[in-house]
């Protein structure tokens, strides 16, 4: 079998990969002390029982439109919420609460339990919140917010208050993970592999479009364009995008990306 840690290694074909964790750090830590200072930010609320499962949360400066939930990539194998917080930026600045989550990391557990812990921010998130409730992710995240999508781990109730999901640079099918040294440590069967794997699933009720980036691996651009044809759902090839620098416009109030997941 065919190793495919090439087709999934991302930092080794993006110039200046790696200033880009220390940038995100900086900037992370900045957003939170500022919103913190003004009374704006709760952060560490547990949803679980494990000192990772935590969610930070951003407030709007007026009365909060909904909430919007950033869920982080790294290959379900590393990161935590305290990377992205300048990420709710467009969000908040567009008035919604804007929440990130972490959540426990393989290979202390399995890829099926953490979606079951996503399940549970999304559920206690959205108890603390009310309004719509739009879902973003990255990478891993954005499988793990595309598996929101599909219903069945969801209280009717919260599934219908969905208006948005958007996978972005999502691993949509994950049966070639197995083929990628990172399976030692994921440890995904045939079976658990397809179990969780968006592509493969019904197309949810709920509307959902998938980003990525243009200058992307062809692998998640494959990605990509398998689970917007499984569900038949709008792709964004977003031009000179690579997948570090994909996610950026989520701190943008004016991005395209932010309009389509929140509105003008």
């Amino acid at each position: 079998m065919k190793s495919l840690d090439d087709e999934y290694a991302n930092a080794a074909y993006i110039p200046g990969a790696n200033i880009f964790v220390s940038r995100w750090q900086i900037a992370a830590a900045d957003f939170r002390i500022t919103l913190s200072q003004v009374g704006r930010a709760e952060l560490d609320v547990a949803y679980g029982d494990t000192d990772r499962q935590r969610f930070d949360l951003f407030a709007p400066l007026r009365v909060s439109k909904g909430v919007m939930i950033f869920v982080h990539g790294g290959y379900w194998l590393k990161f935590d919420k305290s990377y992205w917080s300048h990420l709710a930026q467009g969000g908040v600045e567009k008035g919604w609460h804007v929440a990130l989550p972490s959540y426990d990391l393989c290979p202390n557990v399995r890829i099926h339990q953490i979606t079951d812990q996503i399940a549970q921010a999304v559920k206690v998130i959205g108890a603390s919140v009310a309004g719509p409730i739009t879902l973003v992710g990255h990478s891993a995240g954005g499988h793990l917010v595309a598996r929101m999508a599909v219903g069945e781990l969801l209280p009717k109730v919260v599934h219908a208050r969905i208006a948005k999901v958007m996978p972005i640079s999502p691993v949509a099918d994950l049966r070639p993970m197995r083929q990628t040294k990172m399976n030692e440590d994921l440890r995904l069967s045939e079976a658990d592999a397809i179990a969780e794997s968006p592509a493969l699933m019904d197309r949810p009720s709920c509307s959902v479009n998938v980003w990525v980036g243009a200058e992307e691996r062809p692998a998640f651009i494959n990605q990509a364009k398998w689970l917007s044809a499984a569900w038949e759902i709008p792709l964004t090839l977003e031009p000179t995008k690579h997948h570090f620098d994909v996610i950026e416009s989520l701190s943008d109030p004016s991005s395209d990306m932010i309009t389509q997941l929140l509105g003008a």
